[in-house]
């Protein structure tokens, strides 16, 4: 009984401090996955596209990126480009915990976003182009019209996957002090050695994040569901 109650004193007196990291991991995140959504979707096309100016650096892109961890990007981004842009010039070159965060969070999700919206388009239908091409419009008319109506639709489960994923492995950028839902938690660890009931409390902070997010993936999905019974 006495351990509980100690277990509850700790994790009243940390929660403000996971209350303000998890909004910052919620930000990250959300910038992280619409930046990631708009560099991925040119990606996608770049993939897909039949020149090999705009195909080529989009693969070598998505493979680059997804050949190598998240980890490892954080650290070349948050200090090998600086140090880089240090010895070139002269003047020491600094990058903001966060922006940086959201950038090389951005960047990382691009390329995995990339395969989930070529993948989406890939699984529509050709005859669904074919017909839009029939009907007289162009190839920019029909995918904009016609096929990636469909293919949001598609992509909208595994982008949701995608955004959980990314919401956990934020928890990396504790390493460059993003003072985010884990590293509040290092810290008041460090602080207070207490490192069951912090670190218990972190994981169930980060469970309640992903089950709410969860939650609202599901209700679009099932509105999405409604509107195609509904036409």
């Amino acid at each position: 009984m006495s351990l509980l109650v100690s277990y509850l004193e700790h994790a009243a007196a940390v929660f403000p401090s996971l209350l303000r990291g998890a909004v910052i991991t919620v930000e990250v995140t959300t910038f992280s996955i619409c930046f990631g959504l708009i560099l991925g979707t040119i990606a996608a096309f770049g993939k897909l596209s039949k020149r090999s100016f705009f195909k080529v650096p989009s693969i070598v892109y998505i493979d680059f990126i997804r050949g190598t961890p998240l980890f490892v990007q954080i650290l070349l981004f948050y200090y090998g480009i600086p140090g880089l842009i240090t010895a070139a010039t002269g003047q020491i070159f600094r990058i903001d915990p966060i922006i940086a965060g959201i950038v090389v969070c951005s960047i990382n999700s691009g390329a995995y976003n990339a395969e989930i919206v070529r993948a989406g388009i890939k699984s529509v239908d050709r005859g669904q182009m074919e017909a839009a091409r029939s009907l007289g419009m162009t190839d920019r008319q029909a995918m904009k019209d016609v096929i990636m109506p469909q293919a949001v639709k598609l992509i909208i489960p595994p982008l949701g996957n995608e955004f959980i994923a990314l919401l956990k492995d934020s928890s990396l950028l504790a390493i460059i002090s993003v003072h985010e839902l884990s590293k509040n938690g290092m810290l008041y660890v460090s602080k207070t050695f207490a490192a069951f009931p912090t670190y218990i409390s972190v994981a169930l902070v980060y469970l309640a994040l992903t089950m709410g997010i969860s939650r609202i993936l599901a209700y679009i999905e099932r509105r999405l569901g409604v509107s195609d019974r509904s036409e």
